[in-house]
């Protein structure tokens, strides 16, 4: 692939874009209708340039023994950031790629193609459809970045998708997410709610200016039946380039206040963001 040259392409759910970075020889930025939405450097597939990715990447740093190999379901593809990133950090392990959009799976494979022998199998399919089909105890991660456009999918909110989910983990595995919300955190209170309801251990990371309401923004949120190492998580996003807060035990509960988990008659897709709140500088 030519590195000074953008693919354009549309998909089944939009338009796509590859876009070269011209300061990093092979890396590439993926935007769909405008919105980025992966970053990847083919040269050095463990840097994570976005800040939700990197949030997402400690946790999983977390999950088993340093340098274990690990089995992942990865619920929404885009550019096979995080996959790369397992691939390149825990060798061996096998990972399951689930994205609606095939043709956006196509593309990337095509002009970003994964490395031989990354045990990483793709699946063009619906994330709750696929997970629903899954055997229990299939992986030690289940780590969900799903949107359609700008919004996570109504029947990706709800406490029966998280029952799936979980049904899916092995005994010590971890469940996380990519969300987006902004105050009065109707959104993130209820998928709180959903992980409360299903497994003991909840944590959530986000910079301190979006859990104080100041502005639209991520929050990674991190569940298991087993204590999530809130320390080690809690130094790195500290010590990142843009520092985030873990939040976990009794300030859980506080933050979620009188907020119910989402039933699939009552579920909506997450907030719309604000005009620029994910533009592209």
């Amino acid at each position: 692939m030519n590195a000074s040259i953008p693919v354009t392409r549309t998909t089944d759910h939009g338009t796509a874009k590859l876009m070269p970075d011209v300061d990093r020889e092979r890396a590439w930025l993926l935007t769909v209708d405008g919105a980025p939405q992966s970053y990847v450097d083919l040269d050095d597939p463990a840097y994570l340039e976005f800040e939700y990715a990197r949030r997402l990447g400690y946790v999983l740093d977390t999950v088993g023994g340093a340098g274990h190999a690990l089995d992942v379901v990865h619920l929404g593809g885009g550019a096979l950031t995080l996959p790369r990133y397992v691939a390149a950090t825990r060798p061996g392990s096998r990972q399951d790629v689930v994205e609606a959009d095939g043709q956006l799976l196509e593309l990337v494979t095509e002009q970003l193609p994964l490395p031989a022998g990354s045990g990483v199998t793709l699946h063009a399919a619906d994330a709750r459809a696929w997970l629903e089909a899954a055997p229990d105890d299939h992986a030690d991660a289940v780590v969900a970045d799903v949107f359609g456009g700008s919004r996570v999918p109504a029947h990706l909110t709800t406490l029966a998708y998280v029952r799936t989910a979980e049904r899916v983990l092995r005994p010590g595995g971890v469940y996380l997410a990519n969300l987006a919300d902004a105050a009065p955190f109707g959104f993130l209170r209820s998928q709180l709610a959903n992980l409360s309801a299903v497994f003991e251990e909840v944590a959530l990371i986000a910079e301190p200016a979006v859990l104080r309401g100041r502005r639209f923004g991520n929050a990674v949120v991190a569940a298991s039946h087993r204590p999530l190492d809130t320390a080690a998580l809690a130094r790195r996003t500290a010590a990142d380039a843009f520092p985030a807060r873990v939040e976990h035990g009794a300030a859980i509960a506080e933050f979620t206040g009188a907020a119910r988990p989402v039933e699939d008659a009552d579920a909506v897709p997450s907030p719309e963001p604000p005009d620029g709140a994910f533009g592209i500088g």
